[in-house]
């Protein structure tokens, strides 16, 4: 079992910046993925980003792609997502997630842990 608490969300206008930490707990993520996704009201589950832990590969959806960086703390066992110029359709819920490692990172489904979610609202 792996446990995930997110922390790090909150309001902040168009062009700012915030950092969503994702802490995990009950086993060591060597062999995991650990995923960054977003829901937004009315709309499905999105991928954001995810950090393949054994190597550090990271991989990002194209609407954050030069935007949102995902890092590791590996003392700490615990995940960011930096999240800079930030829009207004940015706006969602932020999930971390993490599971052993797929292939299918870029899916909620492949994913058997999430976080409880951290909302951040953009404003125009």
């Amino acid at each position: 079992q792996v446990q995930l608490v997110e922390s790090g969300g909150g309001l902040v206008q168009a062009g700012g910046s915030l950092r969503l930490s994702c802490a995990a707990s009950g086993r060591t993520l060597s062999s995991y993925a650990m995923g960054w996704f977003r829901q937004a009201p009315g709309k499905e589950r999105e991928f954001v980003a995810v950090m393949i832990w054994s190597g550090g590969r990271t991989y990002y959806a194209d609407p954050v792609k030069g935007r949102f960086t995902i890092s590791r703390d590996n003392a700490k066992n615990t995940a960011y997502l930096q999240m800079n110029s930030l829009k207004p359709e940015d706006t969602a819920v932020y999930y971390c997630a993490a599971d052993h490692y797929s292939g299918a990172y870029y899916s909620p489904t492949g994913y058997n842990y999430w976080g409880q979610g951290t909302q951040v609202t953009v404003s125009s």
